[in-house]
């Protein structure tokens, strides 16, 4: 047993080696020590700034919408409506899913900070499309929408999607992304409100 450690001694004595040469000279910063760090897009993906400009834009146009009077008519009169967050669908080739996860607790903890809605939980929402859908494939589908409202005893889903338009040249690339949000009653399947942000990155 000693033998075989020594002998894997120079291995491992070259693999630190090469571990701190690449290291070298590398600055290791924190965006919270460092506010700038945040600043700069990395890619043409969504980035943290991009969902909360955009989320900021969709959420100030709710507020303002008809149907948020409506939810404050109601919880004014001590009858709360109650209100899912369904996952947001991405059209795109990007891999944004940790980013729309994102939009969707921010989502999320606005509603239940409103204090005008009353909002059922993503895990309990887990569970009943493992039920519509079947434990096969427990993947939500807006199409289902008055199905998982019956099983939640929901009144309205918000929902989102984005999409993207992809263009490039020989040296630069332009992504546009289109953010949709939307209210649906789940009784009617009925838009009761949907507004449109927009976020446009490019490398150049």
């Amino acid at each position: 047993m000693n033998r075989r450690w020594l002998s894997l001694g120079p291995l491992a004595t070259a693999a630190f080696v090469l571990l701190e040469t690449g290291c070298a000279g590398k600055e290791y910063v924190r965006g919270a020590d460092d506010p700038s760090v945040d600043r700069p897009a990395m890619s043409t993906g969504l980035d943290k700034d991009d969902v909360q400009l955009t989320l900021k834009t969709l959420l100030n146009q709710l507020r303002v919408a008809p149907i948020m009077n409506e939810w404050r008519t109601s919880a004014g009169q001590n009858d709360r409506p109650t209100v899912a967050i369904a996952p947001f669908i991405n059209e795109t080739s990007e891999h944004i899913d940790s980013m729309l996860s994102a939009m969707l607790g921010e989502t999320e903890t606005w509603l239940v900070n409103s204090g005008i809605v009353r909002v059922v939980s993503q895990e309990r929402q887990a569970d009943m499309i493992r039920q519509v859908e079947g434990a096969q494939h427990p993947i939500f589908d807006p199409r289902h929408i008055p199905q998982y409202g019956r099983q939640l005893g929901v009144k309205y889903y918000v929902t989102g999607k984005v999409g993207a338009s992809d263009e490039r040249t020989q040296d630069a690339r332009r992504v546009q992304y289109f953010l949709f949000m939307q209210v649906i009653d789940t009784e009617t399947s009925e838009i009761r409100w949907q507004q449109k942000a927009y976020v446009t990155k490019a490398i150049r």
